[in-house]
């Protein structure tokens, strides 16, 4: 990290509060676009805004999908993440059924992570699955970052931030070593409030974070540079 724009670059400026507003969602965009961060992520019902305002930049779309309980039907999950892309989406950030895998049911979780992986593969928009590392045992963690590996994701994510805590590093690094090698990389979101709090995630093997504090996240890696 050696300067301003890569470390923008790494960073999903969020917004996925309830009561965001269009005018909240504009605002994000355009800070996104002047900060250069790697794209906005918004509820679904913004993607179309958002391509809207973003159309000619360099700042993808993302949006979440079966967020952010997860317990959604994979019919619901597919039919979503295709209305998302439809509208703009670029990014896809779909939450795993969490009920299902500490049920034991390996089966639903995977076809539910395939369904929508296949989607994204086949339109060329990128992957990232939820695991709600909050609610997980680190033996659940290891089976759902597997099951990610195995139904081909681009990304496996810690959280939604809604959970009881987001991303720690030690999630971060046992999410890394599971799937380095297989090409998938790690999303650490939730509770990334500084740029202390980035650079510990990304030492500890994250390619992207996800933060509503990144305006506050890039201000303070400006200190850090000089």
């Amino acid at each position: 990290m050696n300067n301003m724009e890569e470390i923008a670059g790494l960073i999903d400026h969020t917004l996925l509060k309830p009561d965001a507003t269009d005018k909240d969602i504009i605002k994000l965009c355009s800070e996104a676009e002047e900060y250069g961060f790697a794209s906005v992520c918004i509820s679904p019902t913004y993607v179309n805004l958002a391509a809207e305002k973003l159309k000619g930049t360099k700042i993808k779309v993302c949006t979440v999908i079966g967020f952010p309980s997860g317990a959604h039907l994979t019919v619901i999950k597919v039919e979503e993440t295709l209305k998302a892309i439809l509208d703009g989406a670029e990014e896809i950030d779909m939450v795993i059924n969490i009920g299902a895998l500490k049920s034991g049911n390996e089966n639903l979780v995977y076809n539910d992570i395939k369904s929508v992986c296949a989607i994204c593969k086949d339109k060329t928009v990128l992957s990232k699955v939820i695991i709600e590392t909050a609610l997980l045992s680190d033996k659940e963690k290891i089976v759902a970052c597997n099951l990610t590996k195995k139904a081909g994701a681009d990304y496996v994510k810690t959280s939604t931030g809604f959970a009881s805590h987001g991303a720690t590093v030690e999630d971060v690094t046992l999410m890394s070593n599971i799937v380095k090698e297989s090409g998938i990389k790690v999303k650490a979101a939730g509770g990334i409030r500084s740029f202390s709090d980035l650079k510990a995630m990304i030492d500890a093997g994250a390619s992207r974070i996800g933060a509503s504090a990144g305006i506050k996240i890039v201000e303070e890696a400006k200190n850090y540079l000089k």
